[in-house]
Parts: C-alpha cells; structure tokens; sequence
C-alpha cells in the first residue's frame, strides 16, 4: 500500500494566491526558518560568555581583590555587548518577517556595529533594572520581616511594575533601533507609548515570555543538561521572533507608515515587488495547470 503518489500532481500554487495571515503566518514562518532561528540563538548565546565566566572567577580564584575586579570587567562587558546583540538578532528575524534574504553572520554583525552606541545604552538599563528587581525580592521581604510592617511590599510593588512596563517597551524599542532614525530619547518615548497602545499585543508576547521562562526553569530544575543544550539553541531568537511578529505591525501603524504619509509616499515595505514587463522571461502559471490523470495500471504484454 503506497502512502505517497507520485504519478499525480495538482495545479500547483497561484503567486495571487491570498497570503497567510495570523496563526497561519506565524507557524509557516516558525517552520520555514526554524534551523536558521537555532543559528541565530546558538550565535546570540555567545555574548553571554562573559556572564557564564562571572561565576567561574568566583570559584577559581581565592584573592578577594582580583575577583572583585575580573567580575567587574566581565559584568560591564556583558552589559555593555548584550544590547548590540539582540539588536542583530533583531535585524535577522525582522527581514525573516518582510520576506527578505538575509546572511545571519553578516546581517547580524552589521546592525551590532551600526547601533552600538544606542543599543548598549539600552542593554546597560535593562541589566540595571533586571540587578533592581532581584534586590527587591532579596531585600524588602526581609525588611518587612524584620520590622513587622507591609509597607516595604509597595516599593517592591511599584519595582516590579516599573520592570513589566520595562519588558514591554523591549518588544519595540529595539525594533525601532533597526528599522529607523530616531534618536534614543524618542525610541524610549515611543517605545513608552507603544507598551499602553498595543496592550493586547503585549499581553500575549509577555505570555509567551512567561511560558517559555517556567519551561526552562522546570528544564533547569529537572534535566540540568539538556536545559543547557535548548538554552543554547531555542529560547532567545524563538522570543525574540514572537516579539517581532506581534509588535513589527504596531510600529509599521503607528512610526513608520505616518513618516511616509506626512512625505508623500507609501512605505516600501508595503509595496510588493514586480518585475518589468522587460524583465520577465518566464511568467508563473501557478494555479493554472490542469491537474494531471492517474493512469490506469494493467497487465502489459508479454513478448515472447
């Protein structure tokens, strides 16, 4: 019994065929690029060498002084590099989005040199606060403890919720950094914004953010080694994509697409890309073949 018929074919697929929206377009992507997201997260990874080499200086090194300032240089390097870094992996997905060939290496590159200085500004905020949260979970409870009262919960309180305000002007600030000019006082303006705006958007990628952290951490708690071997392949770009699938439309609505209006013109990403009438040689019949017959199988002849 033959699972897979190869004698028929169908009429094949129309290029004005309607394109994949939603769910539908989310996964085909997820499919299409999967290996190259897994490059990109095993590439994205490495600047988190020096974070990993921290805790290493702790437990090789016994002189108080020398750790204290290998961590320092290290901590820095790490605060200072992982901006740049997710601004490339950035600029990979996104041209994955807009259906746009892309080198990972090069293109990954290039956007970490081209927005250093902005990118690591933001990076180096974002560690500050995500240092602030982990001391609020580690000081006020104890505070409060110590001197019998609730009131240190609500600067825990308004930490935290300076931290979620935090996580979501990340889906778009970034975004904003590859895809425009603005300057940095107006990518965290309008990053601001866009976190109120988009609020359902952001609901759902900050789910799938918390989804995807409680599946680590359950990895790391039980299966420390292959935690260690996804963590390395999957979490970040897989992320990174939800975030620029979900909040690249936003920024088309709301920054891009109002700059080309006020100039007179339609943002190229919009426009689909036609060949000259000169320029086609061969015209795509997708759709329009008619399907061909199944032959029927019988006996053949025998010559003797």
């Amino acid at each position: 019994m033959a699972f897979f018929d190869y004698e028929t074919s169908g009429p094949g697929i129309s290029k004005h065929a309607p394109k994949k929206k939603g769910a539908r377009l989310f996964f085909d992507i997820l499919f299409r690029r999967f290996w190259q997201l897994m490059g990109i997260n095993l590439l994205y990874t490495v600047f988190f060498v020096p974070l990993m080499l921290t805790l290493s200086v702790i437990s090789f090194f016994n002189n108080y002084t020398v750790i204290i300032v290998l961590c320092v240089l290290l901590m820095l390097t790490f605060m200072m590099t992982i901006g740049p870094a997710t601004a490339g992996m950035t600029k990979v997905i996104r041209s994955y989005l807009l259906d746009k060939h892309t080198f990972i290496v090069r293109d990954f590159f290039r956007a970490f040199k081209r927005n250093f200085k902005k990118a690591s500004i933001i990076g180096f905020l974002n560690c500050l606060i995500i240092f602030s949260v982990y001391a609020s979970f580690n000081v006020y409870p104890v505070m409060a403890a110590q001197y019998n009262t609730k009131i240190f919960f609500v600067p825990m309180t308004l930490t935290l919720s300076i931290a979620l305000i935090a996580l979501m002007m990340n889906y778009y600030i970034y975004l904003m950094l590859i895809a425009t000019n603005l300057s940095l006082k107006n990518l965290i303006k309008n990053s601001f914004a866009l976190s109120f705006v988009a609020m359902k958007k952001n609901i759902l990628t900050t789910l799938a953010f918390f989804i995807c952290f409680a599946f680590m951490f359950v990895l790391l708690l039980y299966t420390a080694p292959l935690f260690m071997i996804i963590i390395t392949i999957f979490p970040a770009a897989f992320l990174c994509y939800v975030t620029c699938f979900n909040s690249y439309p936003v920024i088309q609505k709301y920054v891009i697409n109002p700059y080309y209006t006020s100039i007179g013109e339609i943002n190229p990403e919009l426009i689909e890309e036609e060949p000259s009438e000169d320029e086609v040689i061969f015209e795509d019949r997708g759709g329009e073949e008619k399907p061909i017959e199944k032959r029927k199988k019988g006996k053949g002849k025998r010559i003797s």
